[in-house]
């Protein structure tokens, strides 16, 4: 854990109970995420982007003239305990929770929120199920698989038309759905891959699956899945197969898959959203991470940071915490963020910003796709 996040975490936990033991007014914002397990690391952006809104929220003088206060939980981005953790927070009487991250927590637990009138607000769960199935509660500042894997099969298409492409995911909702659209639109393209496997998560050895890429003699992987396995996978991989290149999805965003992958994963293309580090409405909000808490904002940080304050504008525009009028107000108007000026669909999908570019990885972190970087 690092030293900014222990510190942030410190003063959530304590201005919680400072105002509960004082019996002060206060308006709670759940965060759920992963705090553990394989996803920790998208789950701390998550997280730290959550906790430092809140604080300044609260050095601008609270909401609605009432302290926030976050309450913080961990789902270890699985859809059981993501269920107990919900229920957790509607205990706790939370006014809005910025998570789920994982795509198949967010879609195990709202209609737990629905029924307990709580707003749902992910900065992070891309499968389109999420708010196609979701109630009017539900809303996102990611964009969606459909478009993502769209964009992904199509990449495949134009660079890598004539090689052995595999495609993999996780088995899980995320996973599947990225890996599952992504097929969808090479094989539109005219173009079939040689191989389309699953695999379980938080794995130590992949040997069947590292042995199928072997037998078929693949050239290039897209992976549908989280950072930590798909970093094992390649370190695997590569050693039979030393000149694959993979290509994958946003949760790839996190220098760790560098760390697992080795120097296997330089060069691997990924996508995510817009680097917000760069957008000049989110400069103070970078500053502060890297000054005060020795932290780099990358990743759903920011996503994580606009989600708090789109939320806490429709409040403050509403002058209230109720889950009708608030709703009315995301879904009708737009919001100044570190995202940049940003609206809601009926559907609750985040507008106003262009959803998902190309990265690289290098040899020490990621990097937006420039023309020199795209395969010959």
């Amino acid at each position: 854990m690092s030293s900014g996040k222990t510190v942030m975490r410190s003063l959530a936990l304590l201005a919680l109970l400072f105002f509960a033991a004082a019996g002060h007014a206060e308006i709670r914002v759940g965060i759920a995420g992963p705090l553990s397990g394989s996803t920790l690391t998208i789950g701390e952006q998550q997280e730290m982007g959550a906790l430092l809104a809140i604080d300044h929220l609260n050095e601008e003088g609270g909401l609605l003239e009432q302290e926030v206060v976050a309450v913080s939980v961990d789902d270890a981005c699985d859809a059981y305990q993501a269920e107990a953790v919900a229920r957790q927070l509607i205990s706790e009487d939370v006014d809005i929770v910025i998570g789920h991250l994982c795509s198949g927590c967010s879609l195990a637990v709202s209609k737990l929120y629905e029924e307990a009138g709580i707003i749902m607000m992910s900065p992070a769960s891309t499968n389109p199920r999420v708010t196609d199935e979701g109630g009017a509660n539900i809303f996102r500042v990611i964009g969606r698989d459909d478009h993502q894997g769209t964009i992904a099969g199509n990449f495949l298409a134009d660079y890598y038309p004539d090689r052995n492409i595999a495609i993999i995911h996780d088995s899980e909702p995320y996973g599947i759905g990225l890996a599952g659209y992504a097929k969808k639109q090479l094989n539109r393209r005219g173009i079939s891959e040689k191989a389309y496997a699953g695999y379980q998560r938080d794995q130590a050895n992949y040997g069947p699956l590292v042995n199928k890429l072997v037998d078929n003699q693949i050239n290039i992987v897209y992976a549908g899945g989280y950072l930590a396995d798909i970093g094992i996978i390649l370190r695997q991989a590569k050693k039979l197969l030393p000149d694959l290149r993979l290509v994958s999805g946003d949760s790839l965003a996190h220098a760790e898959f560098l760390v697992i992958a080795g120097n296997g994963g330089i060069g691997t293309y990924f996508t995510f959203g817009q680097d917000m580090r760069k957008n000049p409405a989110a400069a103070g909000v970078v500053s502060a991470f890297r000054k005060n808490y020795d932290y780099e904002p990358e990743g759903y940080t920011l996503y994580s940071y606009g989600a708090v304050q789109a939320w806490a504008q429709a409040v403050k525009k509403a002058g209230s915490v109720d889950t009708k009028p608030v709703i009315d107000i995301l879904k009708t108007q737009t919001f100044d963020t570190v995202l940049g000026q940003i609206g809601f669909d009926e559907k609750g999908d985040v507008t106003g910003m262009s959803p998902f570019v190309w990265y690289v990885f290098g040899d020490k972190n990621y990097r937006p796709v420039e023309a020199a970087d795209l395969p010959n």
